[in-house]
């Protein structure tokens, strides 16, 4: 998992509530376990004029211009920032495969689902918090300026606005030095190495039956 520590992008709005994981990664392609290759299918029904399965080439299919992803402005999005409750539906772990995948590693939200939320971490994407007024805010910062950049600092749990302006945001300590270190489970588990070999080989002088 790469490491988040700052993060400059443009900033692309998805003005809707409610945005549950099989809006972000259909059903039809949960049929891969790998964490690459969702990114041409992340909003799929919105992105495009006519259904679309895996295997398809994407690249022919036709685009809904009106979606805000497919608007030249933001097309090279690296945050998000959307509604209330993002993420919602089933825990699919897909959705923020797809969203990490398209190239999105940063979120603006004033809630989410919590499942979603707690598999950002684990995949490096980092989900801010803000409150409903914040959040207006910015969508009118970027309607008024569309292609405008963010300045994501995770150290200082800032965003940094175009405006010169600067938002603090909450994170907990354990998930913000998740993503500081660029550790999913696997990674952290790893960290204990030395002490789970020593506690195997205790085992193996205790119950060697077990080993066997």
């Amino acid at each position: 998992m790469q490491k988040f520590t700052t993060l400059r992008g443009i900033v692309a709005p998805l003005d809707q509530a409610n945005v549950d994981t099989d809006q972000i990664i259909p059903k039809q392609y949960l049929k891969s376990i790998k964490r690459s290759g969702f990114g041409p299918n992340m909003f799929d029904d919105w992105r495009y004029l006519d259904p679309g399965e895996p295997g398809n080439d994407h690249s022919k299919r036709r685009l809904n211009q009106d979606f805000v992803l497919n608007k030249a402005c933001f097309q090279d999005a690296r945050i998000l920032l959307t509604r209330e409750n993002f993420g919602c539906g089933s825990s699919r772990e897909h959705a923020p495969w797809a969203i990490l995948d398209y190239g999105i590693s940063c979120i603006i939200a004033p809630t989410y689902a919590d499942i979603f939320y707690n598999n950002c971490f684990k995949n490096g994407i980092l989900p801010i918090t803000l409150n409903h007024q914040q959040v207006d805010d910015l969508f009118t910062t970027v309607f008024s300026k569309p292609g405008c950049e963010f300045e994501i600092d995770l150290p200082a749990q800032t965003i940094n606005l175009p405006s010169k302006q600067s938002l603090h945001f909450d994170i907990d300590p354990a998930q913000k030095q998740r993503l500081l270190e660029g550790l999913d489970d696997i990674g952290i588990t790893l960290q204990y190495a030395d002490k789970i070999k020593a506690y195997e080989s205790r085992r193996k002088k205790i119950t060697p039956w077990v080993f066997n």
